[in-house]
């Protein structure tokens, strides 16, 4: 724990003060954990659904490249060119997808889970520590 200077604090509105500043960042900290952990628990799910989903669009993009390369030209081989175009759009849409909502993003709101508990965990240790170095005559 950090070595605070309480020292300086000489009467109960400097206590109070400070206290309420640090209740204060306390709740915000709770709201941003809350709100950090249901973006989490959305990215978990959409990492696997977009992983999911890119996979079929790419084996689908594998599967019309072949249907093309053996078709004469035509009506038939001109539908599934532009199938083609929509399936690569598709992956091109996914991929950033993939990039703002996916595994990428999943591990970077964990990691700022974790900060906010860390923050969290040192208010908690900080307003224990007012009420521990208060002046009992404050």
């Amino acid at each position: 724990m950090a070595n605070y200077s309480f020292d300086q604090l000489t009467t109960q509105a400097d206590f109070d003060a400070i206290l309420s500043i640090a209740r204060k960042e306390q709740k915000d900290l709770e709201w941003k954990k809350l709100s950090i952990e249901r973006q989490k628990d959305q990215y978990t799910e959409n990492a696997v659904e977009i992983a999911t989903e890119l996979t079929a669009k790419q084996a689908e993009l594998a599967t019309l490249d072949s249907i093309i390369a053996n078709l004469p030209d035509g009506e038939l081989k001109e539908e599934n060119i532009k199938k083609k175009k929509r399936t690569e759009y598709s992956i091109f849409l996914l991929t950033d997808r993939k990039a703002n909502y996916g595994a990428v993003a999943l591990l970077e709101k964990e990691y700022d889970l974790e900060r906010v508990l860390r923050e969290l965990e040192e208010t908690t240790a900080f307003i224990t520590a007012i009420g521990n170095n208060r002046p009992a005559e404050l």
